[in-house]
């Protein structure tokens, strides 16, 4: 069964159909040598994952174009929040970034600022200086949200960090791709996470996840749409 197969009954809201790059970001002329960070959390990470792929380098691996030479790096750390991946992702995705002429950045947080109890409000202004400094710097931004877990309290409180981000990347025409809706109810996910521990998916979901982000302007993004 394919990943659309897996989804033909759920109400896949909230991926976006439109993309406007930021007016600092451009793509180089000639070849284009992109380098490509994923920074986050556990689920960037793709743990529990026992093919220990993730949603990550499934991605990557049905990312491909002739003209596109692509390095990606996945740096992302298990129990960070968002204050986390604002204190750290210049300088570690600094390097990565050396001599590449096309910089992208792939952010994927949330789930632990509702388990360190983080208000609305700093989480918000956390995305929002990390998307602010990048396309500053010229850097092209993609935000990931967290999926659900089996935590029904801990849904609640996540689903207002969903809508949160989704906020914000919204007012700065950013891509966000919604994971917890499609996924809250969906019976393929829940199983995943019950095999595992609760809150981190094995190789099933993580591909559920991956599907998200490849139907969620992906490609769009990346100016590789046919």
């Amino acid at each position: 069964m394919s990943f659309v197969d897996h989804f033909a009954d759920e109400d896949v809201h909230d991926i976006p159909t439109e993309f406007a790059p930021t007016t600092e970001f451009h793509v180089p002329e000639g070849p284009r040598d992109v380098g490509m960070v994923f920074i986050g959390d556990s689920y960037v990470a793709g743990y529990g994952d026992p093919k220990g792929m993730g949603w990550v380098s499934r991605v990557v691996g049905r990312t491909s174009h002739p003209d596109v030479d692509l390095t990606a790096y996945n740096l992302g750390v298990r129990g960070d929040a968002s204050t986390d991946v604002l204190a750290r992702w210049g300088a570690e995705c600094r390097p990565r970034w050396t001599e590449r002429a096309e910089r992208r950045l792939v952010i994927g947080v949330g789930a632990n600022d509702v388990h360190n109890g983080m208000t609305t409000a700093r989480l918000r202004l956390s995305l929002a200086n990390i998307l602010d400094d990048a396309s500053a710097a010229g850097i092209a931004t993609f935000v990931v949200g967290p999926p659900p877990t089996l935590d029904q309290d801990f849904n609640d409180r996540l689903e207002v960090v969903v809508e949160a981000q989704a906020d914000v990347c919204s007012r700065r025409s950013v891509p966000y791709v919604d994971c917890f809706h499609p996924l809250l109810g969906h019976e393929q996910w829940r199983a995943d996470l019950s095999a595992g521990d609760g809150w981190h998916p094995g190789q099933a979901g993580y591909g559920l996840i991956a599907w998200l982000v490849l139907h969620g302007g992906w490609a769009r993004w990346l100016l590789i749409e046919d």
